[in-house]
This record gives structure tokens, sequence and C-alpha cells, in this order.
């Protein structure tokens, strides 16, 4: 058996936190077995439906990682197979059609609430009715008949063993009056049509499940195994809102966060391999398994996104991450970059990571060696600069520094180390007002690294233009 699966986002929206999760899974168990994973856009809500909403929901995924196999499938482009199988679920009469007014459904609802009775509010008024005692002007719908009695089970592969009774199994409309099939009916004829084995989703879609399998049933086809992931919630256990980051991935993307950090960290909401934190995308689609995804709602915290993401700062390829961050760079700057940006931010991206959590904290304190003389200074810097000395300090060090055979670290650091003994300073006297002079800042990494990637040059015409 080839396994398939598949990811069926509604296009009202963003792709939010809980989706792509749920797209992560179900892109990891197909990888994993080898399989084929699907993406249906569920578009059969013309109304809310928008082409925005779409070229969000792929562009995100793209930026995950999670690539489908085959083209994109839209789920209303298949309302004529949906149809189709209404007709037949009619002709054998597993279906019928129901004449109920508005009105009678919102009465048939207020009993049920004014009784204060568990179950469904439809009382199957037109289930055995012939056909000929429709009113006039009623465009009916389509119901699908469910069992009146007993008990239905499905042995979930995440929830385990779930029964519902039968008679809290309403029979649900498959086919508006306008002719237009429900998300209910076309969710099954499409998954059956692309041959989904697994249907991994969250658990807010358990009941739906239940109503599915007796549709499966009543088409005469195999029901695949499902798998409902319990849903995200707030780091204060609450149900996720947006204050607790419940957005959409392209605002993750936004921030700063990177595409490994983002597929780590859904990957470890509510899945676990023994105590590792820190998984690359090899190694989840070796070991991605849904015995080990939990049954209790995991918890959204965005300040293990951020560590995490410091972490992959760190493991990032210098080369494209300095690309990245000189691309971020060309499209928010209002000033021309060096001609060196790049060749500098490849020489020192190693140490602006370390003070960095995200890709646009390493942009801000890139801004040292993405630009030439004359810098920009921060308020902090300016105080520096401005401190007992600090002009006449950097002055007689661009002398000193400028006789220096040898432009590296160990030298820089002695030179340095000589002129603060000299004139008996402690060292942070001499490297505070240095760090201002050359980073526009009080923050940047090591000074004498610095001074290393901005090479002799920049670094000398940087403190000679700062002690004018």
């Amino acid at each position: 058996m080839t396994v398939v699966t598949r990811f069926a986002p509604s296009p009202t929206g963003y792709l939010h936190i809980g989706g792509a999760r749920t797209a992560l899974f179900s892109w990891l168990f197909a990888r994993h077995h080898g399989g084929k994973y699907i993406l249906r856009v569920e578009d059969t809500d013309q109304k809310r439906s928008t082409q925005d909403a779409i070229d969000k929901i792929i562009e995100g995924l793209s930026w995950l990682g999670i690539d489908h196999d085959g083209d994109v499938i839209f789920q209303s482009q298949n309302a004529d197979r949906h149809a189709k199988v209404a007709e037949q679920l009619l002709a054998e009469g597993k279906a019928y059609k129901c004449y109920c007014s508005p009105e009678e459904l919102t009465e048939m609802r207020e009993k049920v609430l004014k009784n204060g009775t568990s179950g469904n509010f439809y009382n199957n008024l037109w289930r055995d009715r012939d056909p000929s005692e429709a009113p006039a002007g009623i465009d009916p719908v389509l119901r699908i008949k469910m069992p009146l009695a007993g008990e239905t089970s499905i042995s979930d592969l995440v929830q385990g063993d779930v029964t519902r009774a039968n008679n809290t199994l309403d029979d649900f409309v498959i086919m508006r009056s306008d002719g237009t099939p429900t998300y209910m009916l076309a969710v099954v004829v499409d998954d059956h049509d692309i041959g989904a084995t697994h249907v991994i989703r969250g658990d807010d879609h358990l009941n739906n499940a239940f109503r599915q399998f007796h549709l499966y049933n009543a088409c005469g086809w195999h029901v695949p195994e499902f798998a409902h992931i319990p849903l995200i919630h707030g780091a204060d256990g609450a149900k996720m809102s947006k204050r607790h980051g419940a957005l959409g991935v392209d605002h993750y993307a936004a921030l700063g966060i990177l595409p490994e950090t983002m597929r780590n960290y859904l990957l470890r909401l509510g899945w676990s391999h023994g105590d590792d934190e820190t998984i690359s995308t090899e190694q989840a689609i070796e070991w991605f398994g849904l015995d080990a995804v939990g049954r209790s709602p995991a918890r959204f915290d965005m300040d293990r996104i951020l560590n995490l993401n410091s972490h992959y700062l760190k493991e990032a390829d210098p080369s494209q991450l300095s690309e990245a961050v000189l691309q971020i760079a060309r499209e928010t700057s209002d000033r021309s970059l060096s001609d060196s940006a790049l060749q500098r931010l490849e020489s020192g991206i190693s140490g602006l990571v370390q003070r960095a959590k995200t890709i646009t904290e390493v942009v801000d304190l890139s801004n040292l060696y993405l630009f030439d003389t004359p810098l920009k200074f921060n308020d902090k810097a300016r105080e520096i600069l401005t401190g007992e000395d600090a002009l006449k300090r950097i002055f007689e060090l661009a002398e000193i520094l400028s006789d220096l055979t040898l432009w590296d670290e160990s030298h820089l650091n002695e030179a340095v180390r000589e002129y603060a003994d000299t004139n008996g300073l402690k060292l942070g006297q001499v490297a505070q007002p240095l760090r201002a002079a050359l980073a526009g800042s009080n923050v940047s990494p090591g000074i004498f690294e610095v001074m290393v990637v901005l090479g002799r040059n920049e670094t000398l015409e940087r403190l000679k233009v700062t002690s004018l």
C-alpha cells in the first residue's frame, strides 16, 4: 500500500500555526513511508474564499519547505463529481430530499434548546415521507440516511478507540438547495478520489469523522485511517488567540524566524523523540510516527521559538545567511550599501549571530558592515563619544594603529592594551569609544573582530572622521 496523505486548508484566511503543524505532520508521515502528500484547497465556499488567502497558504507552505506531490487540487473544480455521487446515493435510497422550510428548522432547533436535550435538532421529518407531499416553492436539500440506533466506533491513530451513539449523528446535508455540495460530501469524495490512506487533522474534526465514516460506507468505499491531533493552546493553557501568537506563518517570517526553526518548533508541538529538542528535517522524516503524538493540547511558547531560532542562526550557512541579510537590507535601507558589504557580512556574520535571535536583529546589528563612512550613531554611541577625552583617545589610537604592520586580532588587541596601560586606563575606557566610533552603537561583536572584518582602511577612516 502506498501511503497518501493530504492537507486541505480552507482559503478564507492566512495559514495559521495549527494548520501549518497539520500540514507538517501529514507531509512527514507521507515522506517517512515513501508515499504521497497532496495539497487540496477546499474552496467550495466561494463567497468566503479569496485568491489572496490561497496565495498566502501556498507561499507559507513553500516557506516552510513543505512540498506537495502533483498539482494543487481545488475542490471547487470537482463539483460535478460531488453532485454525481449525491445523485447515486439518492437513487440507491441512501439519501433523501428534505423540504423543510427555514421556519420549520428554526422551530426544531428552538425545541431542542428549550428542552435542554442533547443530540441533533433535525427530527428526520422527510426521511420516510413521500416526495409527492413536498410543498410548493421549497428547493430541497439532500440529506444522507444515518443509522438510527447503536453505536459507531473509530480506531483513531492518535485518540485511540472512540465511540459515539448513533442517535447523536444527524441526517446531515450533503447537497444544498442551490445544488452545491457541502463540506461533508466534498471532503469524502475528494479523499476517496486521491486515494487518501490517512487523514491527519485537528481534533476539532473528530465529530465529523463519525459522519464521514458512514458516508464512506454508503458509497461502498474503503474508510481511511483517521488521526486527530490535539489543538494548540497558548502558553497560559487557554485556547489560542492572536494574543498568544495565533497568526499567519508569514508573520513569523517577517519577524525574522527561519523556516527550519518553525519546522522544528511545530514538530515538537505535540510530538517527541526522546529528549531531542533540535531535530533536522532529515531526522524528522526518519523518526516521525503518529504513535508519538500526544493526546493533550500543546502549548505555544514564543520564547522557545526565539531560543530555537538563535540556535539555527548560529548553525546557518554563513554565505546563505549573509545573502538573506543583504537582501533584506537592500529592500529596507534608504542608504547605499558598501561595495564590500557582502564580503564583510560573510566574514563577520558568526560574530553577529551570537547576539541575535532573529534575522531582523542580525540586519540591525550588521549596519556596521553594510555601510561605509559616515556612520549613523545611536544615542548611546553619541553619549560615549561626548565623554571626557573620548575623541582624543580615538585620534591617538588611529595614529598608533596606522603604524601596525600586521592587521589581525592578536596584534590589534596588543596595541590597544598597550595604549591603555601606558595611559593608566582600563581596557573598557578605550574599547567603548572605539566601539562607538567603529559601529555607531554601544553594541557590537568583539571590537578587534570588527576591526579585522572592516579592514585597515575602513577602520582608520572611521576613527579619523569621528575624531575630527
